[in-house]
């Protein structure tokens, strides 16, 4: 690993250990950190396009929408308001300022103590969002929530990182964005139901019981066992010794423990890891931990998923009709997850993210010219059901290429990629981007969508082939790769091998020479 750390793996095998029941278990409880970020992207859209809702909240909204419907007016434009989708985007702020301090909580108390604050910070949100009154309760909670999203982010990738062998990393780390798309399901179902509550309450409902995925990651950290790497960097040698005897199901951990407590000593000697990670030696680690999260939010996901029911009300689809189809999308989201589980130890994570890319770009090609031939640039027609249940088939189609791609790699890559030494920033990095770029996205997609019209679904499929690109020519191939070795496949590669001198790999000689040729069994660097 970039920055000295020692390893004597004899030729990048996996560490002697198999999955254990207590570290599934363990990953389980740990991914459903995933559950109130999946929940909040699900819940939102749905709320902002109840009309009881719209009537307390944002009547000005509803007075647009109205009268869009009364005169046969532009779709495009009647749900575009700063106000509203400051109430959408305001977590996301929240939860990038958050995640830099959750980033010293995660490295000083542990990942799941992180875990539970958010779980508790997520809860008060919740209960405050029920209630709200105002626009300003409304949006006091909304932050809480967003501080929640920014510790569980912030810590959930790093704990199932640790937590799994090394040959099934991908697919213990994609628990957490099973979670997510879980949460979103949950979300677009209670959304269905609430919608249909008499009295206009429902609302009310729906942002509440965001408090029982909050009660469940709380109440679920307090029985995670630390890692074993955060157990020997706080000075839990012992202790960290009969964790990894128990996560790992064998007495021979020798190898691997020598291996974390000098990833440790190496870290330790690290006074500053923001600062740190700006040496040449972690480039590659800091453009993928920028690249990947903004490049995840310019797929146009959370454009599909936050505005599920608004975009199909938008195509012409009466209210419950919209939730419904917002409830086909997300269970898409959930099946199409599973895929990404059983091939990503096999396939690698390359070929999930060219694939992906490549279906993704196709879907928005032919929605965007479906929306187009039908809607034109004057945002006025009527659409036929038929006509309207393909583009809802294409976008599946697209949901189903992001559910196995960027979904779960834009998480899972850079959570397993950062050394010891700077891995709290590096995460704080990854989690703040993500929710910089979504906070950017979700305030300007409906001014967007009201002035680039259809062309926005092509802005973003731009967005798909210049990632897609990158990750062909940049993103080495990092499969059943040690974590401790991984600067292995950073020092073969054609690009990213030059920031990397060979004294800042420390490893046994066999290894090193197998790594610098580039022969090594090192999940195949490009």
């Amino acid at each position: 690993m970039a920055g000295g750390v020692v390893v004597n793996t004899g030729g990048g095998k996996d560490y002697p250990g198999k999955l254990t029941m207590f570290v599934l278990l363990a990953c389980i409880v740990a991914a459903t950190g995933g559950l109130i970020f999946g929940y909040d992207i699900g819940i939102s859209g749905g709320v902002t396009s109840m009309n009881p809702f719209l009537m307390k909240f944002f009547p000005s909204v509803y007075r647009k929408e109205q009268e869009a419907e009364r005169n046969q007016s532009n779709q495009y434009c009647k749900f575009d308001s700063q106000l509203l989708t400051m109430f959408t985007s305001s977590l996301y702020l929240a939860a990038l300022v958050a995640s830099f301090f959750a980033a010293t909580v995660t490295r000083v108390a542990g990942r799941k103590w992180s875990m539970f604050g958010g779980g508790v910070t997520f809860l008060i949100g919740a209960a405050l969002n029920g209630a709200a009154k105002d626009v300003v309760m409304l949006i006091l909670g909304r932050v809480l929530l967003g501080i929640g999203v920014g510790f569980a982010n912030q810590s959930v990738p790093v704990y199932l990182s640790e937590m799994a062998p090394a040959r099934l990393r991908g697919m213990l780390n994609i628990g957490f964005q099973l979670m997510i798309t879980i949460g979103i399901l949950c979300a677009n179902l209670i959304n269905y139901g609430t919608a249909k509550i008499k009295g206009g309450w429902g609302w009310r409902v729906s942002l509440a019981l965001a408090a029982v995925p909050a009660a469940i990651i709380a109440v679920g950290a307090l029985f995670l066992p630390d890692t074993p790497n955060s157990l020997i960097d706080r000075g839990h040698t012992d202790a960290a010794k009969r964790m990894l005897k128990r996560v790992r199901g064998t007495e021979d951990v020798e190898e691997e423990y020598s291996d974390l407590v000098a990833a440790s000593e190496e870290s330790k000697l690290v006074a500053h890891p923001w600062r740190n990670i700006l040496q040449p030696r972690y480039r590659p680690q800091l453009v993928m931990a920028i690249v990947i999260p903004m490049f995840q939010q310019l797929t146009g996901i959370n454009v599909i998923m936050f505005y599920a029911p608004v975009l199909f009300k938008t195509l012409g689809f009466a209210d419950d009709a919209s939730l419904m189809s917002a409830v086909i999308t997300g269970l898409v989201n959930v099946f199409a997850t599973f895929v990404s589980i059983v091939t990503v130890d096999r396939l690698g994570r390359r070929k999930l993210f060219l694939q992906g890319g490549a279906q993704m770009l196709a879907c928005q090609i032919v929605v965007g010219s479906l929306i187009g031939a039908k809607f034109g640039f004057s945002g006025v027609a009527e659409i036929p059901k038929a006509y309207a249940a393909i583009v809802v088939l294409f976008i599946c189609a697209y949901v189903a290429g992001f559910a196995w791609s960027w979904g779960p790699l834009g998480w899972l890559v850079p959570s397993e990629i950062f050394p010891l030494e700077i891995r709290s920033a590096g995460q704080s990095i990854n989690v703040s981007v993500n929710m910089l770029c979504t906070f950017i996205i979700a305030q300007a997609f409906l001014p967007m969508l009201c002035r680039f019209k259809f062309i926005l679904f092509f802005f973003f499929g731009a967005w798909v082939v210049v990632m897609t690109v990158f990750v062909a020519l940049f993103l080495p191939e990092t499969k059943n790769v040690p974590i401790e070795e991984m600067v292995l496949v950073w020092k073969s590669h054609w690009y990213w091998g030059r920031f990397i001198r060979d004294e800042d790999v420390h490893v046994g000689a066999d290894l090193e020479m197998r790594g610098a040729n580039g022969n090594g069994k090192l999940g195949g660097a490009q």
